[in-house]
């Protein structure tokens, strides 16, 4: 039945009668209710997973993770900048995000920095995905 509340009637005209509880205060810490589900996930493992998620918050991001697991060894930061319209410092930034992150790892090679996927990193949160 459709209500208009401003009214205060029903669909056919007629006055709606509402029942309303008095409001009851609860003391202090008691629920209103039981949770109905807890999480599996632990506090410290779903920080990790979080770190990733908001890494890989960046299409960006996501596609150099693609580009690095799709390549055998490591990658040089030179050989990455030319597969995006970013400037080499925009790129290194978003590698270092997925380093902090734990996705990615790196070493250094002179001038250059290259980056390879750390196996199993995402291993974590694909499980908790599927």
């Amino acid at each position: 039945m459709a209500v208009d509340l401003k009214a205060g009637r029903g669909a056919t005209g007629g006055p709606i009668d509402l029942e309303l509880a008095p409001k009851v205060k609860r003391p202090a810490g008691e629920r209103c209710c039981d949770p109905v589900v807890y999480p599996d996930v632990e506090r410290e493992q779903a920080q990790r997973m979080a770190a990733i998620a908001k890494a890989l918050g960046d299409p960006v991001r996501v596609q150099l993770v693609d580009v690095l697991r799709k390549h055998a060894g490591k990658v040089c930061v030179c050989e990455l900048v030319p597969l995006f319209e970013l400037s080499q410092p925009t790129v290194s930034h978003h590698l270092k995000v997925l380093r902090e992150a734990g996705l990615v790892g790196s070493e250094r090679r002179g001038l250059w920095a290259y980056y390879y996927v750390i196996p199993n990193a995402m291993k974590e949160l694909s499980a908790w995905l599927r």
